[in-house]
């Protein structure tokens, strides 16, 4: 089967990490003697210098011929405002990437951190991303600002789907949902009605619900004592997060948005413009991140031999972090992205 991935570097930060993703992925397949068709499309920034428009036509119709995405951060807090050209992709919205998968897992040995965090995409407080037409705030008068929430039966239900069909799939044998239901009675308490509805299709995984405050506190507190969290669109992101920080950097967080038919690999953090073209951004979030698109496609599409790459880049990662001899500052290192990756690259060039 010929199989596609775009390849969109984002802005800032991306324009550093997304090719040295590329590289690893390219240096794996070639191992394994696999071929994937590699397409670049222009996102962010490079895309309004050349069509005007963030997300242009020309970029979404690319899309749609590929069976995975790889994408790095977008800078959009430094958009201009007021200018509908200037927006944040919508591309999770377009191609109902409706779940982020972000794990979150400790290289320290001596913490005991192992989380995968289940985050709604497409719904929620609504955002650029979760809306294709229109604004998602509005402010009548100088006075007020109104947003909206939605949550949706579907969602909700796939969601839950979507992190319990995972504690399955990596032998987890607890489902965690956060929520604040005693406030948002109706909303909130959609999302929980169809996690317990999913809770019950899989008996042999234990299901308990928390309060988001009451799990972010025990987040910090008690980390050990979650394994699979699953929660709605913003609670996700702030949760996530908080991953990223116990672990020690948000460039150790990788993230995996799935759809039906599409994937698309992109990491946790932002773009952080601050250390851009500076070669010191970790660079283990994206490529680890492009490690899960691989397993996702190769179970996807019946393709053993992209499952086998996908350990192949994760094995390869983690001795690279084990040994310590080639990190990056943000995780007590000197090593530049390059010199990281090209560590990773000769691990890979072992197996």
């Amino acid at each position: 089967m010929s199989l596609r991935i775009a390849i969109m570097n984002g802005d800032d930060i991306g324009n550093e990490i997304v090719p040295m993703a590329k590289l690893v992925l390219n240096e794996t397949l070639k191992t394994l003697g696999c071929s994937i068709e590699l397409i670049e499309l222009p996102i962010g920034k490079l895309a309004h210098s050349k069509y005007g428009d963030t997300f242009p036509e020309y970029t979404i119709s690319k899309l749609n011929e590929v069976n995975g995405m790889i994408c790095g951060p977008i800078g959009h807090n430094n958009y201009p405002r007021n200018d509908s050209t200037w927006k944040m992709p919508p591309i999770r919205k377009q191609f109902e990437l409706y779940a982020a998968i972000r794990p979150a897992k400790s290289y320290d040995p001596s913490k005991n951190v192992d989380i995968i965090f289940v985050r709604e995409l497409t719904e929620g407080l609504q955002s650029s991303d979760t809306i294709v037409g229109g604004y998602p705030e509005f402010r009548p008068n100088n006075e007020i600002t109104i947003a909206s929430r939605v949550i949706t039966r579907k969602g909700s239900n796939r969601v839950a789907k979507a992190a319990f069909d995972i504690a399955v799939s990596k032998n987890r044998s607890k489902v965690t949902a956060a929520h604040k239901e005693p406030l948002f009675r109706l909303s909130c308490g959609m999302f929980l009605e169809e996690c317990v509805k999913v809770s019950k299709e899989y008996p042999s995984i234990s299901y308990e619900d928390t309060l988001i405050d009451t799990t972010a506190m025990h987040l910090v507190s008690n980390p050990e004592s979650f394994d699979v969290v699953v929660t709605t669109n913003q609670f996700g992101d702030i949760l996530s997060d908080i991953g990223a920080g116990l672990i020690g950097s948000i460039g150790m967080a990788p993230g995996l948005c799935i759809g039906e038919n599409v994937s698309m690999a992109q990491a946790t953090h932002g773009s952080a413009p601050d250390i851009a073209g500076k070669n010191i951004a970790n660079p283990y979030a994206m490529i680890m991140s492009t490690s899960m698109l691989l397993s996702w496609m190769g179970s996807k599409y019946n393709e053993e031999k992209l499952i086998m790459a996908a350990n192949i880049i994760e094995k390869s990662a983690l001795e690279v972090i084990k040994e310590k001899k080639y990190l990056t500052a943000d995780i007590g290192g000197k090593a530049s992205t390059v010199d990281m990756t090209n560590a990773i690259l000769e691990k890979i060039k072992t197996k």
